[in-house]
């Protein structure tokens, strides 16, 4: 029997939810999951040794870079893609991944978006001309996911940042003696501070984006050398 989604069962479920879920599951074929975003080289240094020094780090990243830079972008590729305005989603692209302070973290996100808009295309997605004609960054290629699968902004947009922290909890769970139930609270902690994040950030001006993280921009680049890694660089 052929089960599918009638119009009675539709006011009871909402459907773009369900693509959301989809959308910032971890079983995502994206490899986000062999990054850990200069996290490996905290550890390795000793900047992260413990649950408070990884809540310290990872939430610091949170409200200084993804807040100030993620945060307002996502919100001007969404009204973007919305209209649908292709210029100004290329424009903050291009500003996006020019923010990228090494060379690892800018591969980072050409990888991710690169592997998300094939995925996108096997799915038969209508993507964007600039899509296929130079790098894109992941968000910009999460954001119009978002858009063509009607998911609102305010929930894609803590998706993605309760994605991105789940993602770190895992590798620091892979890097370090830390435990399943340690790194479920260490989510928790960090998925309290979402709401104030989006809140002060959204509503930034264009002049008011960029990225101020400079120990992870320290770390990243002691990452691409590393002797030993578990991460990819």
């Amino acid at each position: 029997m052929s089960l599918k989604m009638t119009d009675s069962s539709a006011n009871r479920f909402n459907k773009a939810e369900f693509r959301l879920w989809q959308l910032i599951s971890p079983t995502l074929p994206v490899g986000a999951y062999s990054y850990s975003q200069a996290l490996e080289t905290a550890v390795e240094t000793g900047w992260v040794r413990d649950r408070a020094s990884a809540y310290e780090w990872i939430s610091g990243q949170l409200e200084a870079t993804l807040a100030r830079l993620e945060v307002p972008i996502f919100m001007r590729l969404s009204e973007a893609f919305a209209k649908p305005d292709l210029a100004a989603a290329d424009h903050w692209n291009r500003f996006l991944l020019s923010s990228r302070e090494t060379s690892e973290l800018l591969l980072e996100d050409q990888q991710l978006g690169q592997a998300l808009s094939r995925l996108l295309k096997d799915l038969e997605f209508e993507l964007p001309d600039f899509f296929g004609s130079e790098p894109v960054a992941y968000l910009t290629v999460y954001s119009f996911a978002a858009q063509y699968w009607s998911i609102p902004p305010q929930q894609a947009l803590p998706g993605f940042l309760w994605s991105w922290c789940d993602n770190q909890v895992s590798a620091l769970i892979k890097l370090m003696p830390f435990g399943q139930t340690d790194g479920q609270r260490l989510l928790a902690e960090l998925t309290e501070i979402i709401p104030a994040v989006i809140d002060q950030c959204s509503v930034l001006g264009d002049e008011e984006i960029g990225n101020t993280a400079y120990g992870v921009a320290m770390a990243s680049s002691l990452h691409e050398t590393q002797y030993s890694r578990l991460f990819r660089s």
